[in-house]
């Protein structure tokens, strides 16, 4: 039940026992060792014989800690922790042979052991009772030598008793602990799972926050170009009119340079016009892509991208190569600030690095019902530790102050929102390519 409930427990259990069966372990060596004083006030007599036997007991537990630390060990941790708990079980009951049999005070040593397997060590059920069985056993064998105290009653009874006693409890312990034990893991695990949730729920709401900061910006310049549009309109149509009457005039059709600036002029306005209505577009860009999605051609989206970023385009070698057909069905103005964001940081790669001949290259394809786009510069490229970070909300490798580090995470977003994917490929110190692709027009719609 356990292993089906939480898998990682045995892996965590393992490393438990382990990590304790070696403290045990040292421990052992330390309280074998130090039982000389023991020897030396109740039986001088066998004080160098029992010292040996100390000695040997402690080398075999350090060798059962050295197998601890091997890959076969690690695969017998509870194996190898009943052999090192035995030796000094062995070793007990051969002291306990050799002196007065049941009238030795050293079968306190066994009830040790035995309270250490079930109440300190993380042993099975199954361990603790094959130890207290064995440890009995001993006893038994060891004071059978003793024919005046080895009888059912005095303190061979009694020390039985309290060696069945302490197996008793020692069992009881190890299945209470046990219990305790998975409880703990069980709380670990629910603990690492809401702190996961909890990390993930926290950069939820930063790209939400950042979102809506974004959205909160394009409201603000949405009704700005609104004004604009309203304001600007009426003035531009009226200059556009008087050129028009200005170029019907026979002044006009007769002077080549006359004609030619009112013609200047009349793209001059229209370009006013484009750029008021680009703004408001892109300011008033639907939140939910896919229910503002419509038929639209790619091309005017990125001339539209072009023409808001013609400035920071200035000296830069821009290549398209588009298919013919290219509608394609999504948010118009959502689609413009992906393409914004990305010549905008490219651009600015490009000129951080000192770039001198600056090209970027957009093309497009179609593929499976879907157009693949690709806008490829021929910057400084992204470092692999950071191609795998660059759609992380509020990552940015620009100075403080020059970027939240939002375009890249709401572009891709957008792309998402669009039933695409966004992806960053690029090769350091020569190029950098970002990838998205968008859905075909429906034939009903374009």
């Amino acid at each position: 039940m356990i292993r089906k409930a939480h898998p990682g427990y045995e892996m965590v259990l393992r490393n438990y026992r382990l990590d304790f069966s070696r403290g045990g372990a040292y421990t052992g060596i330390a309280l074998v060792l130090l039982g000389m004083g023991l020897d030396y006030g109740l039986y001088p007599m066998h004080q160098l014989d029992f010292a040996i036997a100390r000695i040997a007991c402690s080398i075999l537990i350090f060798a059962v800690i050295m197998l601890l630390r091997t890959e076969w060990g690690k695969q017998r941790i509870q194996l190898l922790t009943f052999v090192w708990l035995m030796l000094p079980q062995i070793m007990i009951a051969w002291m306990i042979s050799v002196t007065e049999g049941a009238n030795s005070i050293y079968y306190a040593g066994l009830n040790l052991a035995i309270f250490a397997s079930g109440i300190v060590l993380p042993f099975s059920l199954w361990q603790n009772l094959a130890l207290s069985a064995a440890s009995l056993l001993l006893y038994i064998l060891a004071c059978a030598g003793h024919a005046e105290t080895f009888k059912m009653q005095g303190p061979f009874l009694v020390n039985g008793l309290l060696l069945l006693f302490s197996g008793v409890v020692a069992s009881v312990c190890t299945v209470f602990n046990e219990r305790a034990r998975y409880m703990l893991f069980q709380l670990r695990a629910e603990l690492a799972e809401k702190n996961r949730l909890l990390e993930r729920t926290n950069r939820d709401l930063s790209q939400i926050k950042g979102q809506m900061l974004q959205q909160e910006k394009m409201a603000a310049i949405g009704t700005l170009a609104a004004g604009l549009l309203h304001e600007v309109n009426n003035p531009v149509s009226y200059c556009l009119m008087a050129i028009d009457l200005a170029m019907e005039e026979p002044v006009a059709q007769e002077s080549d340079n006359l004609r030619e600036c009112l013609e200047d002029a009349k793209q001059g306005m229209r370009r006013v016009q484009h750029i008021v209505s680009d703004l408001k577009t892109f300011a008033y860009r639907n939140p939910d892509a896919q229910s503002g999605a419509k038929p639209l051609a790619f091309r005017q989206v990125l001339e539209t991208a072009l023409r808001f970023t013609a400035h920071d385009l200035k000296g830069v070698s821009i290549t398209r190569n588009l298919p013919d057909d290219d509608m394609v069905a999504g948010d118009d103005g959502a689609l413009v600030g992906v393409l914004i964001n990305l010549l905008s940081n490219a651009v600015l790669a490009m000129r951080k690095a000192n770039q001198r001949d600056m090209k970027i290259d957009i093309s497009a394809a179609w593929a499976d019902q879907r157009l693949r786009v690709e806008v490829l510069d021929n910057g400084p490229g992204i470092s692999p530790e950071n191609l795998t970070r660059v759609f992380e909300p509020f990552f940015t490798t620009r100075e403080v102050g020059q970027g939240l580090g939002l375009g890249l995470s709401i572009s891709y977003r957008v792309i998402e929102q669009h039933g695409g994917q966004l992806v960053a490929e690029s090769k350091v110190g020569e190029w950098t390519k970002m990838i998205f692709d968008l859905p075909r027009a429906e034939r009903g719609e374009a």
